[in-house]
C-alpha cells in the first residue's frame, strides 16, 4: 500500500467512529529507515487527535479505542504508531 493511501484510510476511519474536531496524520518512516526491522512495506506513522469525546476518557481507553479501529492496519501497513490525543 501506498503511505498516502494509507493516511487516507486512516483519517476516515477514526473520523467514522470518533467525534473529533482535528486530526493528523504524518508519515514518520524516515526517522526509522535505518532500523534492523524496517520493511518497505510497513509505515511509521504519527496521528495527532483533538477530540473532546476522548478528552473525558482515560488515555488508555482513548488508546485501545484507536489501536480497535486500526487493527487490521497495525497487522498489515504499521510497523510503528506514534499517538497524541489531546
Amino acid at each position: 500500500m501506498e503511505i498516502n493511501k494509507l493516511i487516507e484510510i486512516v483519517k476516515e476511519k477514526i473520523t467514522k467512529e470518533i467525534i473529533l474536531q482535528e486530526i493528523n496524520v504524518e508519515d514518520k518512516s524516515f526517522l526509522h529507515k535505518d532500523h534492523k526491522n524496517n520493511s518497505p512495506n510497513k509505515f511509521h506513522i504519527k496521528i495527532t487527535i483533538i477530540s473532546d469525546e476522548l478528552k473525558t476518557k482515560k488515555k488508555i481507553d482513548s488508546t485501545k479505542r484507536i489501536y480497535k479501529i486500526l487493527e487490521s492496519e497495525l497487522k498489515k501497513y504499521i510497523h510503528s504508531l506514534q499517538l497524541f490525543i489531546n
